[in-house]
């Protein structure tokens, strides 16, 4: 089982993981102004990395909050859509459920 671990909740910095056969492996960058451009390179750069496609992606884990307005709506933006789009589940919701952030 292969999931995506996204956290945007920071106004500091983002982070993209992948959980592997019950391993961990963290990307984590400073956040420029363009922020929602970061996130996208920065998870593709993880999935080349271990070789990963989004296809075999069967799970998304996103931080939810509390954080920044922006980072959570940037992070929970992509998450929803990247689980419409290849049909999986994000924090273990029904696929096609929207997640709704939490502010601080």
């Amino acid at each position: 089982m292969n999931t995506l671990i996204l956290d945007t909740a920071d106004n500091k910095k983002n982070t993209v993981g992948l959980k592997i056969d019950n391993k961990e492996y963290f990307l984590t960058e400073n956040i420029p102004p363009n922020k929602e451009q970061v996130i996208l390179l920065m998870m593709d750069k993880i999935l080349k990395k271990y070789r990963i496609e989004p296809e075999d992606l069967s799970a998304i884990e996103v931080n939810i909050g509390p954080g920044s307005y922006t980072g959570l709506r940037v992070g929970l933006a992509i998450a929803n859509a990247l689980s419409f789009a290849l049909k999986m589940p994000v924090n273990g919701k029904k696929i096609g459920e929207i997640i709704l952030p939490i502010y601080r």
